[in-house]
């Protein structure tokens, strides 16, 4: 049973990637994980109207530690063969850090980056010669960002952790890829945006669907990083070349924060 498991599938990029991937036929099931089972089984069935690919929800919150164990439980029992792990679940909050609560910064902790790890680890000796890991990075990933401290140094361990798994497993013929967008126009601002104004500065919002076209294009080329836009890239550039108090500093004068 040729299988795709991906995180946070319910909306967002987590709900492009399904798509994407049931587009391509190489796989029998899609295993649909998100706290919200609802929309797992609307997608599930619009997929497999559309492409004929079984789904399977499966209705586990990455911030509980006993949903690793669940996954775990299910991998055992059925012991898929893994084509595709998406991880794509993830939050985060914009605000002063000392002003999020503690229990929601190691929340974002949780799920960004021990679920993600866990996710891969659990589902490697599952993965064969052919097999992709995908991983959510994010813009973030390569600088610190005053009032996204949080959630960009979590993205930051996604970004180092993705490419030197990549480099382990390339021995394996699997692959790991780390995407990493500038904003997004998700249900990720549901939740992070606040009205402290934090962060008022979007200078740019592309489309799930944008991301994830493009990210699929990159693993066919076997890229182990995936970012879209110039602009983004450049931005990505500029992090490699200037001093990080410059680079804060902009980032602070975009939001009209004191530098």
């Amino acid at each position: 049973m040729r299988v795709a498991v991906i995180t946070g599938a319910s909306s967002g990029m987590g709900r492009d990637f399904a798509r994407q991937i049931a587009m391509t036929g190489e796989v029998d099931v899609l295993w649909l994980i998100a706290r919200r089972e609802e929309r797992l089984r609307e997608l599930g069935e619009e997929l497999s109207a559309e492409y004929g690919v079984s789904c399977m929800p499966l209705a586990l919150d990455l911030a509980d530690k006993s949903s690793i164990q669940l996954y775990e439980e299910k991998l055992e029992a059925e012991r898929p063969d893994i084509k595709y792990l998406v991880n794509a679940a993830g939050f985060g909050r914009f605000a002063l850090s000392t002003e999020v609560p503690l229990d929601v910064s190691l929340e974002i902790a949780e799920v960004n980056d021990k679920a993600l790890m866990a996710f891969c680890f659990l589902s490697i000796p599952l993965m064969g010669a052919g097999s992709h890991i995908i991983n959510m990075g994010s813009l973030s990933s390569f600088q610190p960002v005053p009032y996204i401290n949080v959630y960009g140094a979590s993205k930051a361990f996604v970004l180092s952790f993705s490419r030197a798994l990549n480099r382990e497993l390339k021995p394996r013929g699997i692959s790991v890829m780390c995407v990493c967008p500038g904003w997004v126009k998700t249900e990720f601002f549901d939740h992070a945006v606040s009205d402290n104004g934090a962060v008022t500065y979007y200078n740019k919002l592309w489309t799930p669907e944008e991301v994830v076209v493009k990210a699929m294009k990159d693993l066919r080329r076997g890229k182990d990083l995936s970012i879209l836009g110039a602009g983004v890239r450049l931005q990505v550039l500029a992090t490699k070349l200037l001093p990080h108090k410059l680079v804060m500093n902009v980032w602070l004068k975009q939001q009209k924060h004191k530098t």
